[in-house]
């Protein structure tokens, strides 16, 4: 284990995080708010604590290897859910305790979106800005952007982009240069936030609005500025670009750049994983919207549709806004939402749960394993787009859902512990782990009435989820720290 290594990386994405507390600084002073000075304290506290943990290893040459990036990974994600959480506990509006803040701050970094604030149309622009921009670096993965933006790390970039990125195949790359592949990427998720602020704003959004609400449908995130969510604006045309992008954002964003590059759209249809996307999020809308007409949960076909299409395309993706409290509805149609928030996105996506394509190997799997009981002595391989799946990959995935199953469970006994009924442990377990954020019963509307237990549980739920599980019990293993 290289430790100065990473405690020279640590350092420099701290000091880079600390730069985030400069935008909500702009946003108070142009709505001439007077809550500029907790993040002026909260910026001054990360850099100086990143300068020094890096400046006694500043000459530090040594390269990371693949376990020092899961450490460096893990460390990094832990210290910043602590050092996002500054400036909301500093606030005076909202009034936070530690244990909110933090649960705040790892919620919106996880694109999560699980919160215990409510009177958001009343709170400061800043404070509303901020809860946006943490969604927004969240979702691409901040050290993505480290390692997009700050070449002069000089360390193994690989090992940091292989342990950030969602997803189980890992090592495919888009371009030869681990740096040049951030920043594609990156290029991408910028370019797709700018567009939906700006389809956002030309149907009738205030700019701050759109700005921030873009930041949130591109990361999958689902903080909004408002406690009715993308229902406070009442209008269609929001909502269908809202249901657009959410669509756009649980994408592979491989795909996107290489549909980009090649300029052929045919790209997506040739991937698997896309397909049964698709038609998931349209299997789960069509039951959704007609479950709301027949239990007459709605009067008429057309709410119906842009509920249930909305509200469908919104949990399944992970994304979590909403134009109605579907905790209400009826109790199958809720089920059933959260259920598909296990499937997830794409991977590659900034969407949360296990990941389409998990499933879609899973369900080869099993069709191998029936396949075999018929002919016994066959060689079956698994293959996806017409090629052979390595046999490790399978065990990755399997072993992915068997411990992703167990720390599900372990949480939800847990979380039942502390007194919560069985409905609000295992939809607030199901909504952090997946990163999808609303749950049912008192999880519904917020996570505010949550024992502060309850909230610390949940916080390491949604570190397990947005860090694939793999990343974070890695370093439970003894043989991870052998030489």
């Amino acid at each position: 284990m290289k430790l100065n290594t990473v405690q020279r990386v640590l350092g420099l994405l701290l000091m880079t995080f600390s730069l985030s507390m400069i935008p909500p600084v702009g946003v108070a002073l142009l709505y001439e708010e007077g809550w500029a000075w907790p993040f002026w304290v909260a910026f001054a506290l990360i850099f100086g604590l990143g300068m020094l943990i890096f400046l006694p290893v500043a000459r530090s040459q040594e390269t990371v290897r693949v376990r020092d990036g899961f450490l460096i990974v893990v460390l990094f994600w832990s210290v910043l859910g602590l050092a996002g959480a500054l400036p909301l506990w500093l606030a005076v509006d909202p009034e936070l305790s530690v244990t909110d803040a933090v649960f705040e701050s790892i919620s919106g970094l996880t694109t999560t979106g699980a919160t215990v604030i409510t009177g958001l149309d009343q709170l400061p622009k800043a404070i509303l800005f901020y809860r946006q921009e943490l969604q927004w670096l969240g979702g691409m993965g901040i050290i993505v952007l480290a390692v997009a933006v700050l070449p002069m790390l000089g360390v193994g970039g690989m090992q940091l982009f292989r342990a950030e990125v969602p997803g189980p195949m890992k090592d495919s790359k888009l371009t030869p240069r681990i740096t040049e592949t951030a920043k594609a990427l990156w290029y991408i998720y910028l370019w797709m936030t700018l567009a939906c602020a700006l389809a956002y704003w030309w149907a009738g959004m205030g700019l701050f609005d759109a700005m921030g609400h873009a930041f949130s449908t591109i990361a999958i995130g689902g903080f909004s500025t408002h406690d009715q969510s993308i229902g406070y604006f009442n209008n269609p045309a929001i909502e269908l670009i809202a249901v657009c992008f959410m669509i756009l954002a649980g994408m592979n964003f491989n795909l996107h750049f290489m549909a980009v590059r090649r300029h052929d759209l045919r790209i997506y249809l040739y991937d698997s994983e896309f397909r049964l996307y698709l038609m998931v999020l349209s299997t789960v809308s069509l039951i959704t919207i007609i479950a709301l007409y027949y239990t007459q949960t709605y009067p008429t076909w057309s709410e119906s549709v842009f509920k249930g299409l909305f509200q469908a395309i919104s949990l399944t993706t992970t994304t979590g806004f909403a134009t109605a409290e579907f905790y209400h509805w009826p109790p199958f149609i809720g089920i059933l939402l959260l259920l598909t928030s296990f499937i997830g996105g794409c991977a590659g996506s900034t969407g949360g749960g296990i990941k389409v394509i998990r499933f879609l190997l899973l369900i080869k799997q099993g069709v191998r394993e029936i396949e075999r009981l018929i002919h016994p002595n066959a060689q079956i391989p698994v293959r996806l787009g017409g090629k052979s799946i390595n046999h490790r990959i399978v065990d990755a995935v399997w072993g992915f859902f068997s411990l992703y199953v167990a720390s599900f469970t372990l949480m939800y006994l847990l979380l039942a512990a502390t007194g919560l009924d069985l409905i609000t442990a295992f939809s607030a377990v199901a909504a952090c782990i997946n990163n999808l954020g609303p749950g049912l019963a008192e999880v519904g509307p917020h996570y505010a009435e949550l024992n502060d237990t309850a909230k610390w549980i949940l916080c390491l739920a949604m570190l397990l989820g947005r860090l694939e599980i793999f990343t974070l019990l890695v370093l439970f293993s003894p043989a991870f720290w052998r030489d």
